[in-house]
């Protein structure tokens, strides 16, 4: 069983948030894969099972907001007993990559993120395999925390759709064939197309579906 996390912050208010990202990506491989699947609460999270090539997976949100959110991935490693550099994936936002760009990695530090040293910190280490998307970095007079808990700009999604689409190819990839092939295929720069640069559209937020 590969266990696919997505990060993010439930509810309403955090909807479409650039630190929802990662929910974002697993919402799209469940309507490749799941389409029409019923979440189920497990594991302090909304989750969805379907399989990729041979392989059984488990799509998991979890609900404990993001800086908890190694309750949920330490339960679902614990009850599946899964060794976490081989089978599990998480896929976050990252404020140090340029809006678009994706990057597949098979540890890592935290980079600063509240979800990624949660999951440290309930697995005892580093050592999984992740997925990082590009949200750019915070204005220098913008708190980071008001920067991630706010909308994509249209501006921003027209970046980042792709690199949503781009992402969920990662996870495929990372189920078939490894997170040496992930890397090897999607750690490529995205062309953010300015994303990054001051626009009359930075704080306008973007309802995108």
């Amino acid at each position: 069983m590969k266990l696919i996390v997505g990060l993010g912050n439930p509810g309403r208010e955090y909807e479409k948030s650039r630190h929802n990202v990662g929910f974002m990506v697993v919402d799209r491989l469940v309507r490749r894969h799941a389409p029409g699947q019923t979440p189920r609460a497990r594991f302090q999270a909304a989750t969805c099972e379907a399989r990729i090539a041979d392989e059984n997976c488990l799509f998991i949100k979890p609900n404990t907001y993001m800086n908890r959110s190694g309750r949920s991935v330490g339960e679902a490693v614990r009850f599946h007993k899964s060794d976490p550099s081989t089978d599990l994936l998480v896929i976050v936002d990252d404020v140090a990559l340029p809006t678009g760009a994706v990057r597949v990695r098979a540890r890592g530090g935290t980079g600063g993120h509240n979800g990624l040293a949660d999951i440290e910190r309930a697995l005892g280490g580093d050592s999984y395999p992740r997925v990082r998307i590009g949200i750019g970095a915070s204005p220098e007079f913008m708190d980071q925390a008001d920067y991630v808990l706010g909308r994509f700009t249209e501006f921003q999604w027209s970046a980042v759709e792709p690199a949503v689409d781009c992402a969920a190819d990662a996870v495929e990839t990372f189920v078939r064939e490894g997170v040496d092939a992930a890397m090897n295929r999607f750690n490529i720069r995205a062309d953010p197309g300015d994303g990054d640069q001051p626009h009359p559209d930075w704080f306008t937020p973007h309802d995108h579906t």
